[in-house]
């Protein structure tokens, strides 16, 4: 295998952009941004928008939405 055919697996932080979430794992993800790490070491850096930090299935701040339709609580509050 020539060396452009190469896969650039490497250490790689992927960090919750909402939260203070960070994890540092192997992947072939290309990017430009790099981190210092907590052992010193800088690291190329993927920032996420929703990981199981910030996700409201796992964070178990789910919105419940009312049972009752938008209309009917209109017509219940003002007796119509």
């Amino acid at each position: 295998m020539s060396k452009e055919n190469q896969i650039n697996y490497r250490p790689v932080v992927f960090q919750d952009a909402s939260s203070d979430f960070a994890i540092l794992t192997r992947s072939t993800i290309s990017t430009k941004d790099t981190i210092k790490w907590e052992d010193g070491n800088e690291y190329p850096l993927v920032r996420m928008e929703v990981t199981s930090a910030s996700h409201p299935f796992f964070t178990g701040q789910q919105n419940i939405l009312d049972a009752e339709g938008r209309v009917d609580r209109f017509r219940k509050k003002y007796g119509r």
